[in-house]
């Protein structure tokens, strides 16, 4: 356990805990609304705004969050205003996402050693004000779920009766976008653009399997999420492995365990 005391994994374990955390709660709301895709979406949109930075020189992670946050909301536009399936929405923004960020790829200089380790993550050289950022970032949006759960909740079982009680699902919509637009931006640190969605979908449906109640589907997800971090990482240092794509093996790994279990339970 000696690695531990390497400041490299300290910085990793303690970002990539809290960024875990934010993914599986937002994800609960987002696998139960049938909106996961919109992580997979948002990644794709998260290349483009990581050339952005690089074109013009300011760390991709800043220069990721309004770009990734603009897209959210264009997103939901085109739902509400063009009568568009949610999924084509999706589709529309992820695909001039992906075209844009290899236009300023292109532009700055081509695909580098620092672009591939956005899309395949790299979190074990996650520097400390991306640890402070994905720390900061991460506790505002689980405060905002605690603040806004009962109508997270309304809205995830029935918008309807939700819009009826008096809650404004617009706003209510928009935050939970703008939300996973933050956390999908901190979460190409830790699995990469290209595995973002794993990180928002497989813990939680790996909690549904085995969870009685909606609180403990995101505590359970919550748990998995962290779990599947902390041993991904360990992993990849004592097995020289890619540290995303062991984590993301090993949330795969937990949801065939507990659908066995489940299966054998029932």
């Amino acid at each position: 356990m000696g690695f531990l005391s390497h400041g490299f994994i300290q910085k990793a374990l303690l970002a990539g805990s809290f960024i875990a955390i934010s993914c599986s709660t937002l994800g609960v709301f987002l696998v139960l609304r049938r909106l996961s895709l919109i992580g997979d979406g948002l990644a794709h949109v998260t290349f483009g705004g990581v050339a952005l930075g690089m074109v013009f020189g300011i760390l991709p992670l800043y220069a990721a969050i309004p770009v990734v946050m603009a897209s959210s909301i264009a997103i939901l536009k085109l739902v509400e205003r063009a009568r568009l399936f949610g999924d084509a929405a999706i589709g529309m923004v992820s695909s001039l996402g992906i075209a844009g960020g290899i236009v300023l790829a292109s532009v700055a200089g081509g695909f580098n050693i620092d672009l591939f380790s956005y899309l395949f993550g790299n979190i074990l050289a996650i520097s400390k004000s991306e640890v402070i950022t994905s720390m900061g970032v991460s506790m505002g949006v689980i405060v905002m779920v605690l603040l806004l759960f009962h109508e997270l909740f309304s809205l995830t079982f029935d918008e309807e009766s939700a819009r009826a009680s008096g809650i404004k699902t617009g706003r209510i919509n928009t935050i939970l976008v703008l939300l996973t637009a933050l956390t999908v931006v901190l979460a190409m640190k830790v699995v990469g653009i290209m595995l973002i969605s794993s990180l928002l979908i497989v813990p939680p449906v790996t909690a549904l399997q085995i969870a009685r109640s909606f609180k403990s589907t995101m505590a359970l997800a919550s748990g998995i999420s962290v779990l599947s971090v902390v041993a991904g990482i360990f992993l990849s240092v004592v097995l020289d492995l890619p540290t995303g794509a062991t984590i993301v093996i090993l949330n795969f790994i937990f949801f065939i365990t507990c659908l066995l279990y489940r299966r054998l339970r029932n």
